[in-house]
C-alpha cells in the first residue's frame, strides 16, 4: 500500500478513523473526507504528528456537485476508495418519517453512488479498489432498523453490481458487513436513550454477538486493509462479515 492514494469517507471518527490510521501506518497517502469540519481539522493535526502524508477534505457525500468539486482537488490518481460515511436510525417503518428515510438514503446509498461514480472513470484500465461499508443488516433482519436496513441492503447490491460491471477493467469492489462495533456512536446512543443504564444495556447488546462482545474499530480496519491490499487481488464481488459469528452462528 506504500505510496498509493487512498480516500476514506467518514474518515474522521469511529471505524473510518481506524481505517485512516491503518492505511497511514502502511505508508499510503490518505485523503480523509468528513462532513464535520471541526472534528476533521482536529484529527488532522493529531495524525500529522504521527504519520506521513494525510489530508482532510470536508464534503457532504450526498451532494454530487460537492463530491465532484472536492474529489477534483485530489491530484493523484486514486487507487483505493473506501465508502465508509454513513448514518443510522432506530425505528420500524411506522416510526420512520419521510425525512428519516430520505436522510439515510441520501447519505448511505446516494453517497456511495456519488463518490464511486466520480472515482471509477479514473480507475478504468489501470485498476483500483472500491470498498463499501455495508452491515449485517444487509443479510439478516434485526428489530427497529427499517431505514438503516434498507440502505445497507442497497450497499450490498451495489457492491455486487460494480464488481460485475468493472472486473474487466481491473477494478475490484467488495464490502464489509460489521455487527455491533464499539464506537463513540454506541456510547452516545446509550447515554441518550438509556441514561443511568448504559452499562447494563451495553452488556446486553455486546452479548448479541455469539463471540460475546462487540467488535473494535481496529478489527474492522484490519479487514479493510487486507481486502484493499494486493494480497486480496483475487477477491472481488464479496461481502465480508466482521460480526463475531452473528450471521453464521446465531441466525
Amino acid at each position: 500500500m506504500k505510496g498509493k492514494t487512498v480516500v476514506v469517507t467518514g474518515g474522521a471518527s469511529g471505524i473510518g478513523l481506524a481505517i485512516t490510521k491503518k492505511f497511514l501506518s502502511k505508508g499510503a497517502n490518505v485523503y480523509m473526507i468528513d462532513v464535520n469540519i471541526d472534528l476533521g481539522q482536529s484529527v488532522l493535526e493529531d495524525l500529522k504528528k504521527t504519520y506521513g502524508h494525510v489530508d482532510f477534505l470536508t464534503c457532504d457525500v450526498s451532494d454530487q456537485d460537492k463530491v465532484n468539486e472536492v474529489f477534483a482537488k485530489i491530484i493523484e490518481p486514486i487507487d483505493v476508495l473506501i465508502n465508509n460515511a454513513g448514518v443510522s436510525h432506530v425505528g420500524n417503518i411506522e416510526k420512520t418519517s419521510t425525512a428519516d428515510f430520505d436522510r439515510l438514503f441520501n447519505i448511505n446509498v446516494k453517497g456511495i453512488f456519488n463518490c464511486t461514480k466520480t472515482v471509477i472513470p479514473g480507475m478504468k484500465g489501470r485498476g483500483g479498489v472500491v470498498l463499501n461499508m455495508a452491515s449485517i443488516v444487509s443479510s439478516v433482519g434485526i428489530p427497529d432498523r427499517f431505514a438503516y436496513s434498507m440502505t445497507k441492503g442497497a450497499v450490498l447490491s451495489m457492491t455486487y453490481s460494480i464488481a460485475c460491471d468493472y472486473v474487466n477493467e481491473g477494478i475490484r469492489c467488495n464490502c464489509l458487513s460489521p455487527a455491533r462495533i464499539h464506537t463513540p456512536f454506541v456510547d452516545d446512543f446509550l447515554a441518550k436513550n438509556y441514561p443511568g443504564k448504559e452499562k447494563e444495556v451495553y452488556d446486553k447488546l455486546a452479548k448479541t454477538q455469539p463471540i460475546g462482545r462487540m467488535g473494535t474499530p481496529d478489527e474492522v480496519a484490519e479487514a479493510a486493509y487486507f481486502i484493499c491490499s494486493d494480497q486480496a487481488a483475487f477477491i472481488t464481488g464479496t461481502n465480508f462479515p466482521v460480526d463475531g459469528g452473528f450471521v453464521s452462528i446465531k441466525n
